[in-house]
C-alpha cells in the first residue's frame, strides 16, 4: 500500500520515517505556495556533491565485492558549483545524491516502512534519469540515496544545488524483517562511502 502525504506526515510524526533535514513546508499555504510534498510521493533534493567517471576506467568485474573502493578508484569527486552549476552532458553518467538523510527504522511494535526512489517527470522530459533499476530503499535503511544520473537527451542538463530531482513513494512492510544491511548502510557521499 502506497502512503498518502497525509499518512507519510503521521509516519514522521511517529518516527516510523525519519528525513532529515525535514521537507517544508507540509502543505501548500497562500505564504508558501510550493511544498516538497505531492499527494503520494516527497521530492528531495541534490547535494552538491557529484562523482564522475573518469576517462578509460578499470573494467569491473560484476562478480567481485567492492563497489564502494571501484568507485572511489574510478571516479572523480566534484562539488557543484552553486551559482553555475554542472552540466551533465548527453549520455554522460554521474552519481549524486541527495541532501536529506533517510532513515526506515524497524521497531517492534510500530510499522515499518520502505520506499522507492523515482525520478520527476518534468526532469524526465528534458532526459533526464535518476536511477535504473535501483528503486528500493529498503527498511532498515539509513543513509542519503544515491542516484544514478544519466542524461538521455540531446542536449547539456545543468544540475545545482538543492535541484528537486527525484521523489519517494513509501509503502508499509508486512511484518517485522530481520535485519540485512547492505554495504551502503550510513552512506553519505554519492560513491556509497561515509565521510
Amino acid at each position: 500500500m502506497i502512503l498518502s502525504n497525509v499518512e507519510i506526515h503521521k509516519a514522521i510524526d511517529a518516527g516510523d520515517i525519519i528525513i532529515t533535514p525535514d521537507p517544508t513546508p507540509r502543505l501548500p499555504s497562500l505564504q508558501n505556495p510550493k511544498s516538497p510534498y505531492d499527494t503520494t510521493a516527497v521530492n528531495l533534493r541534490l547535494s552538491n556533491a557529484l562523482s564522475v567517471c573518469k576517462d578509460n576506467p578499470a573494467a569491473f568485474d560484476l562478480r567481485k565485492s567492492g563497489i564502494p573502493q571501484y568507485l572511489k578508484d574510478n571516479y572523480i569527486q566534484k562539488t557543484i558549483d552553486p551559482d553555475g552549476g554542472y552540466t551533465l552532458q548527453p549520455n554522460q553518467l554521474a552519481l549524486g545524491n541527495t541532501m536529506e538523510t533517510i532513515e526506515l527504522p524497524i521497531n517492534l511494535g510500530h510499522k515499518v516502512y520502505a520506499a522507492r526512489v523515482e525520478g520527476r517527470s518534468s526532469n524526465a522530459r528534458c532526459g533526464l534519469l535518476v536511477h535504473f533499476t535501483a528503486p528500493t530503499i529498503h527498511a532498515g535503511f539509513k543513509g542519503t540515496i544515491t542516484l544514478e544520473i544519466i542524461n538521455l537527451g540531446k542536449m547539456g542538463i545543468v544540475l545545482y544545488p538543492e535541484l528537486e530531482i527525484c521523489q519517494l513513494i513509501f509503502e508499509v512492510v508486512e511484518g517485522i524483517p530481520v535485519r540485512h544491511d547492505s554495504q551502503f548502510q550510513n552512506q553519505t557521499t554519492p560513491a556509497g562511502t561515509r565521510k
